[in-house]
């Protein structure tokens, strides 16, 4: 996976048709009396940001700063939808009130993790003439602020012809990238726009082209790429995964561990696409970016969103990632513990220098990873350990010896702290489970005051880095 600078944030806008998706979620165990159809007893409703507003709530989640351009109504959905961006720190002043329109709500009816029926209550015509005029006014005098654009099209009428056309003119002349996700039977709109991201029904439908195989593939890629005036033609393929087109085809697959519901897949290829792109990343890394977000958020039910500590995670549970995504710094780490919390997980704190690496250490860490659900570790900078241990140590580096440890399939992330003592990373992790060695017992632990549990482990006799490099050195002398 691509690595992301967390110094960075990109400014991303997303323009399109707001909606709220609305779940009820509850039981059924008879048949209703007046019809063939079961009786649900709700017993949650929930309520999220969906179409254009899922993609803005993932591109939050991922870490941008986003703005959002749209046209609202004076219903109570209209109002919902001020209070569900304000609520994840989004700016609403350019939602443009439009008299007796009604923003999109979708209410499904979940059972048993069924989804029962739904229905929906919007108003699906163009946006008025005013409405249109204002919504391009305003994006003239800001689109400067953004480094990609966003258009989330649901065919409700925000995005008539007339915005989407100014929208991409707009944003060429300023050389700022437009990514869309489409819809309708009329692509013509769309035309100039950086890239589409049509799945291969819509794809086969837009070009009269029956995509089947390879070759189909390639000549539906070709014609939206040479039709529309693209400079890279995508067709995502669901499980099969997302098709580049440049100057060759190349198909990037998607991985999922289990699918519980594909609402909103799409909404988060456009906005991880449009995150990693803002972030100059090439095209083909941040489309398996986007298939690793998707892999998430399928395997939620709902609209859901993906952070990007949960797509390190699930490409770690394909084993894609590399050692070095998790070594993390203190807020890093803060981040993943307050996530983790959030779905109950128990998380397991260690540390040490582990200076050479050994059998003991490697015991060690699976009992201490067994405890738990997260296993975090601790270590000791070489300043620290030199403190602890000697001038003549570390023998390796701390970074050599962090990436070590984060290979090992029992350590989930590692954390270098320079203090003599844990005390402070222990207190920003704040961790269920406290684990040290057994020749702890009987004495004051750091941290100890900062945790659920403590845990003494037994070490292996013999083992020890400090009894490798004796050795070593008897051995030197002989």
């Amino acid at each position: 996976m691509i690595n992301f600078d967390n110094s960075k944030s990109p400014k991303i806008l997303v323009v399109g048709d707001l909606m709220i998706d609305q779940y009820l979620w509850g039981s059924s165990e008879k048949i209703s009396p007046e019809a063939p159809v079961p009786i649900i007893n709700i017993n949650q409703d929930n309520e999220v940001l969906g179409g254009a507003g899922n993609v803005v709530n993932n591109l939050k989640k991922l870490g941008a700063q986003v703005d959002i351009f749209s046209v609202i109504g004076d219903c109570i959905a209209s109002s919902d939808i001020l209070q569900l961006l304000s609520k994840i720190g989004v700016n609403t002043q350019n939602l443009i009130k439009q008299k007796n329109r009604i923003l999109s709500k979708k209410t499904r009816i979940i059972a048993a993790q069924q989804q029962v029926v739904r229905y929906d209550l919007e108003s699906t015509d163009d946006i008025e003439h005013r409405s249109e005029e204002k919504l391009i006014n305003n994006l003239t005098k800001a689109i400067k602020l953004y480094e990609i654009i966003l258009l989330s099209d649901y065919g409700k009428g925000v995005l008539t012809r007339k915005v989407t056309r100014a929208i991409i003119e707009l944003a060429n002349t300023a050389g700022i990238k437009v990514l869309v996700d489409p819809k309708g039977n009329d692509y013509s709109k769309y035309s100039g726009a950086f890239l589409l991201t049509p799945n291969k029904k819509e794809a086969s439908e837009i070009t009269k082209i029956n995509i089947k195989d390879k070759k189909t593939l390639l000549t539906a890629a070709k014609k939206l790429k040479n039709d529309l005036d693209l400079k890279i033609s995508l067709i995502t393929m669901s499980e099969q995964g997302i098709a580049i087109y440049d100057e060759e085809l190349r198909v990037k697959p998607t991985i999922t561990r289990e699918v519980f519901d594909v609402t909103g897949a799409g909404d988060t290829v456009l906005s991880s696409l449009g995150y990693a792109l803002a972030l100059n990343t090439k095209i083909d890394d941040a489309v398996e970016f986007s298939n690793l977000a998707a892999g998430v958020v399928v395997s939620k039910i709902g609209s859901a969103t993906a952070t990007i500590n949960e797509i390190i995670e699930h490409e770690t549970s394909l084993n894609k990632s590399t050692s070095d995504k998790h070594i993390k710094t203190f807020e890093e780490i803060s981040k993943i513990c307050n996530e983790s919390r959030i779905k109950n997980r128990k998380i397991v704190f260690t540390n040490g220098c582990f200076d050479i690496i050994h059998f003991g250490h490697i015991k060690y860490l699976e009992t201490a990873k067994s405890l738990g659900d997260i296993l975090i570790l601790g270590l000791n900078s070489d300043k620290s350990v030199t403190s602890l241990k000697g001038d003549d140590r570390p023998i390796n580096i701390q970074n050599d010896r962090a990436y070590i440890l984060a290979a090992l399939e029992a350590v989930d992330y590692v954390v270098i702290f320079e203090e003599e003592t844990p005390y402070n990373l222990i207190k920003k992790i704040k961790p269920n489970i406290l684990v040290k060695g057994s020749d702890y017992s009987g004495k004051d632990i750091v941290g100890e005051d900062l945790v659920e549990e403590l845990v003494l482990v037994e070490f292996i006799e013999g083992r020890s880095s400090t009894n490798i490099i004796n050795r070593i050195k008897k051995n030197k002398q002989k």
